[in-house]
């Protein structure tokens, strides 16, 4: 592997590391939300979705980026552009669940899970990954173009 493609080898395995415990807990919450406390499908992925987000910026931000220096105000800005992306995800999650449940009448536990937690969380993952690294967590503590 040539130098230029370890640190992008590094911030893939560092995003993707906080991404499957930022999945975890998103998928579990889901699970046990759509099932024992019975919410319907929507409230239940937005609010697994607000915990996982929590996960991943913070795992981010100490882990995979930490070489980046953020100060002040600069911080909830990122912040902000973080969750913006992260909600732009989302969008594509809940989407997937709405066609899926209410568009195809799917609306098994299980195809709620498959829709949100498997297809629609794929896409968003390519959508969360660029908007990351091109938004929010640029500069100093990245090298390269995720493109090669």
């Amino acid at each position: 592997m040539s130098l230029a493609r370890r640190p992008l080898t590094r911030e893939l395995l560092g995003f993707a590391t906080v991404g499957v415990l930022a999945y975890a807990a998103d998928l579990g919450l889901f699970l046990w939300l759509r099932g024992p406390v019975g919410l319907d499908p929507l409230t239940a992925k937005a609010l697994s979705f607000v915990a996982g987000c929590s996960i991943a910026y913070t795992g981010n931000a100490l882990g995979t980026y930490r070489h980046r220096p953020v100060r002040g105000p600069r911080r909830y800005a990122d912040f902000l552009v973080f969750l913006a992306v992260n909600l732009a995800g989302a969008l594509v999650q809940l989407l997937c669940v709405a066609v899926s449940h209410y568009g195809l009448g799917l609306t098994s536990r299980r195809a709620d899970t498959v829709s949100g937690a498997g297809i629609g969380m794929a896409l968003a993952t390519v959508l969360r990954f660029w908007g990351t690294r091109t938004w929010v967590f640029r500069g100093e503590g990245r090298v390269g173009s995720w493109t090669g």
